[in-house]
Parts: C-alpha cells; sequence; structure tokens
C-alpha cells in the first residue's frame, strides 16, 4: 500500500507523537510504502526548522537534518510533470494531489481540511491519520 504523508502529519509524527508516528512505524515495519516529493520535502524542511519547534527538538535531542534524513530514508521519491489546479479553496495542496497520482499512492493522509473535504481524486482516497491507522489496525 502506497501512502503520501502531507507535511502537517510528517510534522506531528516526528514533532509530537502520537497517531502520526504509528504510520511511520508502519512504514519502518514495512506494512505500508511511503511516498514524497522534492517540493514536500523542502516544506518540511522549513516548518520543522520554525523557532517554536527548537525547543521541542532540543528536548527530543533531534535536528531538522536528523528528522529530514530519517524521512527520507522512509520514502520513494516522485517528481510529478504537473501541478493542476484541483484543491477548492487552497492551490498550496494541489502539490500533495499531485506528488499522489504522480507515486500512485493508494492513500493521502493529511489533518488538512481541504484536501480531506475532497475524500479521494482518481482512486486515492483522501483520510486522516486515525482513518488509515484504523483501517490497517496498527
Amino acid at each position: 500500500m502506497r501512502v503520501l504523508l502531507d507535511t502537517n502529519v510528517v510534522v506531528s509524527a516526528f514533532i509530537w507523537g502520537g497517531t502520526p508516528h504509528r504510520l511511520i512505524a508502519a512504514a519502518a515495519a514495512g506494512d505500508i510504502e511511503l511516498c514524497s516529493s522534492p517540493q514536500l520535502l523542502s516544506e518540511l524542511r522549513e516548518v520543522i526548522g520554525r523557532q517554536h519547534l527548537a525547543s521541542r527538538l532540543k528536548s527530543q535531542h533531534s535536528s531538522v537534518e536528523r528528522i529530514l534524513a530519517l524521512y527520507e530514508e522512509m520514502v520513494v521519491l516522485v517528481s510529478p510533470g504537473a501541478t493542476p489546479r484541483v484543491v477548492p479553496n487552497d492551490s498550496d495542496d494541489d502539490h500533495v494531489i499531485a506528488a499522489a497520482v504522480a507515486a500512485g499512492a493508494d492513500y493521502i493522509v493529511s489533518g488538512d481540511r481541504h484536501l480531506l473535504s475532497m475524500v479521494t481524486h482518481e482512486g486515492i482516497n483522501i483520510v486522516g491519520p486515525a482513518e488509515l491507522v484504523q483501517r490497517l489496525g496498527a
């Protein structure tokens, strides 16, 4: 099963743990295959590098570079050829859809209401972290 995690889910997984981290654990166990793109990795670098997360990283004895290295080892990178305008009310999320289509993903996992409101796109289910964890039985 191929899964694309939206940046908000990856940040939650590595910074806060909880349900999103169970998806990282499922990928590490080989239960799912994670996909991403260079653009999403760049966004991840920017978000986890924000000042308000610095103390959390420090308390975990982690760093932006360490998280990126761990995540990059887990994902199959894809580069969408085009980014069509498909997400209602939020063009910033179009790349998430484009990357998932390029990856042949079965699921997009996100906490973003604009993506979640779509429910599906070209056969790709768009769900929250808890729903996929439940479907996996993880």
